[in-house]
């Protein structure tokens, strides 16, 4: 199916709507299916941004930033993930519980408002992959309008050009919590560790990037095209400094940088 085909499905799809609540984080997918179920369904299109401790504050400003300049409607709600033993433990699918507590507070938020249906950001490329937040979505019946579509992400992001979206290029952020290794605790502690060790490689000029967090150790990983900058002597003593400074014992430089979709 070519890409204009792709755009009018998904606008068939979101016109059949009498009203929705999109889940909307400031990224690539959630950014422009907002956008287009706005243009579509206007104020009965309702965007919500999932506040919790594992959204870096500077994308929780960016995508409150993004909606008022657009024009979408846009409420902040706050989620309690971390009170949840279950995600604190940080299994395997930890991403189920923590969709299953969004989910469940914009279902309440849909039914106090009395909304019709709920859609979240999954893309076609999402369905090929391990994302336990399907589970939980397809338990409230949460609808996928671009994965329906069959949008792909490099689809979206040119759609997103055309669109003039400012998140057409944008690198993938999953939450703070995905930097923890799986069986190690998530807490607001490490949270903040992890957010303030990224704040530190952010403004050294990194586009992609992670800080793993590995107990006392902090794994600082580039995207490959960013590796030379990551090699020089005098950055990495810099970076180390500030990330001990932030309480990590050991600082390591991933030599092959991060492979992750990020960079789809």
């Amino acid at each position: 199916m070519q890409l204009e085909e792709k755009a009018r499905v998904l606008r068939a799809e979101l016109e059949s709507l009498s009203s929705l609540v999109v889940a909307y984080s400031g990224g690539v997918d959630s950014a422009y299916l907002l956008h287009v179920a706005h243009e579509v369904l206007g104020e009965r299109v309702h965007g919500i941004l999932a506040d919790s401790p594992s959204l870096p504050r500077h994308e929780h400003d960016a995508a409150i930033a993004l909606a008022a300049a657009r024009g979408w409607p846009l409420k902040v709600i706050v989620t309690h993930e971390l009170e949840n033993p279950l995600y604190v433990a940080n299994p395997a699918n930890r991403c189920y519980y923590c969709k299953q507590e969004l989910f469940d507070r914009l279902d309440d938020y849909a039914r106090e408002h009395h909304v019709a249906r709920l859609a979240y950001g999954e893309n076609a490329d999402d369905a090929g992959e391990f994302r336990p937040g399907q589970m939980a979505a397809k338990e409230l019946a949460v609808l996928a309008p671009l994965r329906d579509a069959g949008l792909t992400k490099a689809d979206i992001r040119e759609l997103s050009r055309r669109a003039g979206l400012p998140t057409a290029d944008k690198a993938a952020q999953p939450c703070l919590s995905s930097r923890l290794p799986t069986g190690q605790s998530v807490t607001r502690e490490a949270l903040a560790l992890i957010e303030a060790g990224e704040k530190v490689l952010r403004e050294s000029g990194f586009r992609v990037y992670r800080l793993r967090h590995l107990g006392n150790t902090a794994r600082v990983q580039v995207a490959p095209e960013e590796l030379p900058r990551l090699n020089d002597g005098a950055l990495r003593q810099s970076l180390a400094a500030e990330l001990s400074a932030l309480g990590f014992t050991q600082v390591e430089f991933d030599p092959e940088g991060y492979r992750g979709a990020s960079l789809r």
